[in-house]
């Protein structure tokens, strides 16, 4: 099979990342305690979080400017998680501090690779379309723009449009709530990538074994977007683009922590793309950045070409 190509043209410029930023605090415990019970804290973290600080960060390390687009509040916490952001070489200066509001705080407890997610975030540091429009200049001239999402439907609107306005290269992550939003994402998409729960959302039909979700990305394909990836259970992800599709496997490596490893999959994803690599190739180095995440405790990236190019040759 020869894959197509998915590729921009383009090797320079920014990664604009659309998404939710915020305190992540990390709690890994031998097994999480009934009613009534407790139990100690074998480790613990405290970085900069959310699923759009995730990407952005993740692109900054696989080479590209990264700039965020979100909302943290006017407290000593949103001085904080900018700080961090700005040493990971993130560009904040769209990410609004919205006064009299708290920063979000993610609690993720971890216990025997799996997560339980407690999410503190009120609707002050939501992005609204606003703060969105605040941004049009940074999204217009954009390489690529890679939008969470999980935001209300208003502020994924006003992103999808302005980077569908401007020719941008989209990689959209999620699915809405809201079903017309659902059909301007895939109107808008370059790129779309969803988990299962998600893809069954875009599809309106559940998705039962590897196939039906390989199928379901075809379909996917068909309404707009270039380039579909699904989450496929054990089975990994599955790949479709015009005129071809495929299932790329999982790294196999043992799961600390499942946080972040879709964010580093999008973000790297978004990079190989931009840098000209076939599909084939691209998935492959997607899913080696998720491995490489979710080794560790967090859902901190921690992430290098070098790493990402010698654990995707491995992959079948």
């Amino acid at each position: 099979m020869t894959p197509a190509r998915a590729t921009t043209g383009i090797v320079e410029g920014v990664v604009a990342v659309v998404g939710q930023v915020g305190r992540d605090l990390v709690l890994r415990v031998d097994e999480v305690p009934a009613a009534g019970g407790s139990t100690a804290v074998r480790e613990r973290r405290e970085v900069l979080g959310g699923k759009g600080a995730n990407q952005a960060v993740a692109a900054a390390q696989l080479g590209m400017s990264a700039a965020l687009v979100g909302v943290v509040g006017d407290d000593p916490a949103g001085e904080q998680v900018l700080a961090q952001a700005r040493q990971d070489g993130v560009d904040v200066r769209r990410v609004v501090r919205r006064e009299g509001a708290t920063t979000a705080l993610l609690v993720d407890v971890v216990a025997g690779g799996q997560r339980r997610l407690l999410e503190d975030a009120s609707e002050q540091v939501q992005l609204t379309a606003a703060d969105v429009h605040a941004a049009t200049g940074l999204l217009r001239r954009a390489a690529a723009v890679l939008v969470q999402l999980q935001q209300p439907a208003e502020a994924v609107s006003a992103a999808l449009r302005i980077a569908r306005e401007a020719g941008r290269f989209t990689v959209v992550d999620g699915a809405c709530r809201d079903a017309s939003v659902r059909q301007e994402v895939l109107a808008a998409a370059t790129v779309l990538r969803a988990d299962a729960h998600e893809a069954e959302l875009f599809c309106g039909r559940a998705l039962r074994g590897a196939d039906a979700v390989l199928d379901a990305a075809r379909e996917l394909v068909g309404r707009g977007p270039r380039l579909v990836v699904l989450e496929a259970g054990a089975a990994g992800n599955a790949v479709a683009w015009e005129g071809g599709g495929e299932l790329v496997p999982l790294t196999g490596v043992e799961v600390v922590d499942p946080t972040g490893g879709g964010d580093s999959f999008t973000a790297a994803l978004a990079v190989a793309l931009l840098r000209g690599e076939e599909v084939e190739r691209a998935a492959r180095w997607a899913t080696a950045a998720a491995g490489s995440t979710v080794q560790r405790l967090g859902g901190r990236p921690a992430l290098s070409p070098e790493e990402l190019d010698e654990q995707a040759n491995l992959l079948p």
